[in-house]
């Protein structure tokens, strides 16, 4: 983990006198560009000079004027590095408001931290971090370094401006590569021209922008690649670590990383082989060997990170799988594949952009840098069947909200193929619970409560359902937040066959939960799943984008005592438009009350003008999931 504080004792101070000379000055900052920062990009210069593809040099020359303390994060600076990766100069200079110096630094006095994280078990990234310690703000930081690099396959994307509420004076790039050089450019939002300088020794682009004020983070809004100006590089001829190779497009690139990181990693012994073979014996449908295979995959291994091996991109030997039982995302990925080749089931590793908020492959720009993970593809002649080879727990077939409904990178002995994993929609992700309690005459509910979660709700306990009692206990507790609530007895289980469903049963109860006054009681029907509110947006500017879309069914079924009587009983709702649906049902059956809720979200995309249509939605929702009964205790004394 990196390290959140360096002290006074990391700067050099100098000493200042009156003929120090005044660099950057708060004072200079245009007001337009002060309005809504926290941080103002002074000057930025990024310059990648690629004229020669094993040593690609990236100089950027950054300064930043510090407006408060949300800005702070703006004045750090943090350099990876590795074997593959020298840093050879880091320095910088620090102003106080009026531009005067204040402090000096150079790479000895930033701090020097392991890049491993708590799941790797080799990985020789590194990084070095400095971030300054001041007494008052404004103040201005000035850094200049120099990264060289040994491959050219991965050039890093330059955004105009990548951080909420940081406003931009000045920000260049310029990319310098020989004159021959066959190079694939992607400028988004970019207007103009970049400005060219071409001779015979090099040939350089250089894209620039002035004045840009800070954008505020929207909430809902799409992935910021979508609206933000930034510049990605390609080049068409490559050198990853001694591996040379060419590509213009996904399929070119596809085959690339077969032929190149995959199919020489893919030799198992002869007893590995003979026990897979042994393994299917008497199954003679190739999607149940291959469930078979995926099954025993998830026995013997384990996830662990291990990033070496050209540049962390190219899979373990899966004989060294075999023997470990460990391995990361691509080693076990490139195991299942050789274990499934033995039984002449043809498979295609998958290279995926994975996270919670769905991120596709760019069609019309193949490049290295725009996957993080791998999944294998089994395309069966009936079906197309997606394992997640990293999860012990994962039904066969299943992906869920990590990878689900995006474009992958298949990469094949014939090309890569661009292929879509499939999609959870909003019925299937379902959260179906029902609930039987008894309300006594002191406001005290107690009962059972049964859920299901489907699609993309599977994995809503998957951080509990694994872990022991106590645990289970907590992660409980914290998950339904209710005041004084206590689990008598709780159970969770998985059904892992071709629809998936997570199942919770749970008896609890509740002290005091509906507050009494004199003979009366007030209850909140919705007492498990109350939608909450969203952030109102003055001067929306960016689409509505809804992620994911889900569906959550709520009936609780509530035993009245016999000393209470229904005084108030809320009307029916039901609420329906183009961002989903609402619909609550209460009726009284003899000395029951019947809460009956259907919350249905839908996915997409929508004009930025509909989104306080959208959060008014969502306020009709928590207003009504609050809505209350009122019960009369008849034996009360008046």
């Amino acid at each position: 983990m990196i390290l959140k504080q360096i002290g006074l004792a990391a700067l050099i101070f100098c000493a200042c006198n009156c003929y120090s000379q005044i660099e950057y000055p708060a004072s200079q900052i245009s007001p337009a560009l002060k309005t809504r920062a926290n941080a103002v990009i002074r000057k930025m210069e990024t310059i990648v000079d690629m004229r020669s593809d094993d040593n690609v040099v990236i100089t950027v020359k950054k300064v930043v004027t510090v407006l408060n303390k949300n800005g702070d994060d703006e004045a750090e600076t943090t350099l990876p590095y590795n074997k593959n990766t020298a840093i050879k100069y880091a320095k910088g200079i620090i102003y106080d408001a009026y531009g005067m110096t204040v402090g000096k630094f150079a790479l000895n006095n930033f701090s020097d931290h392991s890049a491993v994280s708590s799941i790797s078990l080799f990985e020789d990234d590194r990084v070095k971090r400095f971030a300054p310690t001041v007494l008052s703000y404004p103040y201005t930081i000035s850094c200049e370094y120099e990264i060289r690099s040994k491959q050219n396959l991965m050039i890093p994307s330059w955004y105009a401006s990548s951080t909420p509420d940081v406003a931009v004076e000045q920000n260049s790039y310029t990319f310098t590569s020989k004159p021959t050089d066959k190079i694939r450019i992607k400028a988004v939002n970019y207007k103009g021209e970049p400005t060219l300088v071409s001779n015979e020794k090099f040939k350089s682009q250089t894209w620039e922008v002035k004045n840009l004020p800070a954008f505020k983070a929207e909430p809902f809004a799409p992935s910021m690649s979508n609206y933000l100006t930034h510049v990605k590089i390609a080049p068409q001829e490559f050198n990853y670590y001694g591996h040379k190779g060419n590509y213009q497009n996904w399929e070119e690139l596809g085959k690339w990383i077969y032929n190149d990181l995959i199919k020489d990693r893919q030799a198992l012994s002869p007893v590995a082989v003979e026990e897979i073979k042994n393994l299917v014996v008497g199954i003679n449908n190739d999607k149940d060997k291959a469930r078979k295979v995926y099954e025993y995959v998830q026995k013997k291994t384990r996830y662990i990170s291990v990033q070496i091996g050209i540049g962390g991109n190219q899979p373990m030997q899966a004989s060294e799988v075999h023997q470990l039982s460990y391995g990361d995302c691509k080693a076990l990925v490139n195991y299942t594949q050789s274990l499934l080749k033995v039984l002449d089931i043809p498979s295609w590793y998958c290279v995926v952009n994975a996270g919670d908020f769905k991120k596709d492959m760019e069609p019309d720009f193949a490049s290295m840098n725009q996957g993080n993970h791998i999944i294998l593809c089994l395309p069966f002649k009936s079906d197309t069947t997606w394992l997640e080879c990293t999860s012990q727990d994962s039904p066969f077939g299943y992906l869920g909200n990590f990878t689900d409904d995006r474009t992958v990178l298949a990469c094949t002995a014939e090309g890569g193929k661009i292929l879509k994993t499939p999609a959870l929609p909003t019925q299937m992700n379902l959260q179906d619970r029902k609930a039987e309690l008894v309300l006594d005459v002191e406001g005290n509910i107690k009962g059972s409560l049964n859920t299901n979660f489907y699609g993309s709700q599977y994995d809503n306990y998957a951080q509990l359902i694994n872990e022991p009692i106590k645990e289970q206990l907590k992660l409980l507790k914290k998950t339904y937040d209710i005041d004084n609530i206590d689990f008598d007895t709780f159970k969770f289980s998985q059904d892992k066959g071709s629809n998936p469903v997570t199942k919770e049963n749970l008896q609890l109860s509740i002290q005091k939960y509906a507050p009494k006054t004199n003979n009366h009681i007030y209850l909140v029907l919705n007492t498990f799943n109350k939608k909450r509110n969203i952030p109102e947006v003055k001067n929306r500017t960016l689409p509505v984008f809804i992620n994911r879309g889900y569906t959550d069914l709520d009936e609780i079924v509530y035993v009245l005592s016999e000393d209470l009587v229904i005084e108030v009983m809320p009307k029916d709702v039901e609420i329906k438009n183009s961002f989903g649906t609402y619909h609550v049902t209460v009726r009284k059956d003899d000395k029951k009350l019947v809460y009956n809720r259907k919350f249905v979200l839908n996915n997409g995309t929508y004009p930025a003008d509909k989104y306080a249509d959208f959060a008014g939605f969502i306020s009709v929702v928590n207003s009504n999931d609050n809505m209350k009964a009122v019960f009369k205790s008849v034996s009360a004394k008046n």
